[in-house]
């Protein structure tokens, strides 16, 4: 009763932290608090009384060993690779070479300057980009980060909302006309590239319809198309694992029981097939999660959206080695929590599912 309690609680903060922020709105500070105090402070409690707190803190510091192999790794290529952050078609004279080397200490030795690196990270500094002057990398990512969050979420909500329903009634009405229509859908959301649907969607609803805006990220009429393209693969995946989950759950033993109970069709759908019909979802999501933030590089580049992601594509072209740094490292924490969040959720949906 109290998990499903603070359950709903988290679910309504969340709902009105995502309305307020889809239509512009400033969200009060104090209700930022309460979201974190009762999300956060409710997924302590859980995992203190299943048993996980051990497991956790293993996964936390598995997830700081990756960081740093990933920053290590990052590091390494980027100075294996042949060229250099300030090489260009006119040829610089050697002395502002050597000039621009000083400055940004690329004339240490490899491994300080890799030492160097690591004790900034450690201490939150990231570094200042060698392509926007006297900017510091945690201020350009700090500017940018809020629109990329706010798109993954929108994306992440629109695939969900459309795939589950879809993957349910699917799954429920097998080889019906419902079923082939959604089955259709998802294969079509799976095969066309985002970089097809998006020029599509801005024929038909911003040149022939005129309902939404073409591009950048000002309201609600900008956030619509670039999260609905997003979404639409992800939701496509969504509801071919859905349904799959739901013909495996209703040939089950306590669903056939629940049908000769006389049971109504509605009560065995949404009250016994749909929740374990959802763990295998649940379970994806954070892949999922990995596969939004890598296609929101491309979405932000069509719509000119100002997120990491297009922070992250111009900084490889411009080989800004501290922006692609601290980018790759960003996309990486957040696959990281992703994924150690998806665990704790399956936990508490799911209650066959102990880690210790």
């Amino acid at each position: 009763m109290i998990t499903r309690v603070w359950g709903l609680s988290v679910a309504i903060l969340f709902a009105t932290v995502v309305l307020l922020s889809f239509f512009a709105y400033e969200i009060p500070t104090a209700l930022w608090w309460l979201f974190s105090i009762v999300a956060f402070g409710g997924t302590a409690v859980f995992v203190f009384q299943q048993g996980m707190t051990f497991y956790v803190i293993r996964r936390l510091f598995e997830a700081a060993f990756a960081v740093l192999v990933i920053a290590t790794l990052t590091f390494i290529l980027l100075r294996v690779l042949p060229g250099g952050p300030f090489d260009s078609d006119k040829a610089l004279p050697p002395e502002v070479m050597a000039n621009l080397a000083a400055k940004y200490n690329l004339d240490a030795p490899l491994f300080q300057q890799y030492l160097d690196y690591i004790g900034g990270l450690l201490r939150g500094d990231l570094g200042q980009s060698y392509k926007y002057i006297s900017r510091d990398i945690t201020s350009i990512i700090s500017e940018s980060l809020p629109n990329s969050i706010q798109l993954g979420v929108y994306a992440l909500l629109v695939s969900y909302l459309i795939g589950i329903p879809m993957g349910v009634f699917a799954g429920w009405k097998p080889n019906s006309a419902v079923d082939v229509s959604c089955m259709t859908f998802a294969i079509s959301g799976i095969a066309l590239p985002s970089f097809l649907v998006a020029p599509i969607f801005i024929l038909i609803f911003v040149k022939t319809l005129g309902w939404f805006e073409p591009a950048l990220w000002e309201g609600p009429a900008y956030y619509v198309l670039p999260m609905l393209v997003l979404g639409i693969r992800p939701a496509a995946v969504i509801a071919r694992l859905t349904r799959a989950s739901v013909l495996e759950v209703i040939h089950s033993d306590y669903i056939r029981t629940a049908k000769a109970k006389g049971l109504a069709a509605r009560t065995i759908l949404f009250k016994h097939v749909l929740r374990n019909s959802l763990i295998p979802v649940l379970s994806l999501s954070g892949p999922l999660a990995a596969a939004i933030l890598t296609g929101s590089f491309v979405i932000e580049q069509i719509f000119a959206i100002p997120g990491v992601a297009k922070h992250l594509v111009l900084s490889v072209s411009n080989r800004d080695y501290p922006l692609i740094l601290g980018a790759t490292l960003v996309f990486s924490l957040f696959l990281i929590v992703a994924n150690l969040i998806t665990d704790i959720l399956t936990a508490i949906v799911d209650p066959r599912v102990k880690m210790s």
